[in-house]
This record gives structure tokens, C-alpha cells and sequence, in this order.
């Protein structure tokens, strides 16, 4: 009788016994849960505090007075971080509406200056979401 079968042979009493698993999918053991929002990296965290200092300057050295008015409350990867969100906090004398379509007017300069101050293959997507002040 060869080894491997005398080992085969050795484990065939654990496969007797019932275990809560038993009928149980291994995939679905095994599965990942991509829906589950994840913690960001520390290199996702380092690139959304390169791209919040960026927009603190481009916000100042933007025409329109009403992004010149608001400010970045945080910067945070959704859901990778070829796209981030931008939280921006507008002051109470602008109606947040006016600023949602200002930023959307000035998305294009916003990516231009972030794509300059930091170094990297492709400048990631921004969103815009005006949080209360």
C-alpha cells in the first residue's frame, strides 16, 4: 500500500462526523463581501489629503465668488480612488444650489489643478457633495 493512501485513509474518519458547515456552499464560505464599503489605504489616504490642500488653492484661486466662499471639509475615496468625493461646506448666506452648479461649472479647472499637484498617471475623478455648514 503506497503513502498516500495510508494518509487518505488516516483522514477519511474526520469526513464521517457532521460539522455546522456540512451543505453549506465553500463558495459562498470563502466569498468576499465586494458591496461592503472598505477602509482606505494609507496611500488613499495620503492621495485625498494631496488632493484636498490642491483644492484649498484652487478654491482661492478660483473667478466665481461663490466657490471662493466655500470650503473643503474632506476628501474621501468612493469607492476606489480613481473617483473621490469632495465634501465642501458652503457658508450660510450661499444657497447650497448655487454652489453645486458652480462646482459642476468649474469641475473641468478643479481636475486641471489637482491633476498638477499631484503625480500621478491619471488625475482621479471628483464629486462634489455640499454638506451643511
Amino acid at each position: 500500500m503506497s503513502r498516500r493512501r495510508q494518509k487518505a485513509d488516516q483522514f477519511r474518519h474526520l469526513a464521517d462526523d457532521i460539522s455546522p458547515e456540512d451543505g453549506t456552499d465553500p463558495k459562498d464560505f470563502h466569498a468576499k463581501p465586494w458591496n461592503a464599503p472598505k477602509q482606505a489605504s494609507r496611500k488613499e489616504k495620503q492621495l485625498c489629503t494631496q488632493v484636498r490642500q490642491a483644492l484649498d488653492g484652487a478654491f482661492a484661486a478660483a473667478r466665481d465668488p461663490v466657490i471662493q466662499a466655500t470650503s473643503v471639509v474632506g476628501v474621501e475615496p468612493a469607492p476606489h480612488s480613481g473617483r473621490l468625493r469632495v465634501l465642501v461646506a458652503v457658508p450660510p448666506d450661499v444657497i447650497a444650489q448655487h454652489a453645486v452648479e458652480a462646482l459642476a461649472r468649474a469641475a473641468g479647472f478643479l481636475r486641471s489643478e489637482v491633476a498638477a499637484a499631484i503625480s500621478r498617471r491619471y488625475a482621479p475623478e471628483l464629486v462634489f457633495e455640499v454638506v451643511p455648514n
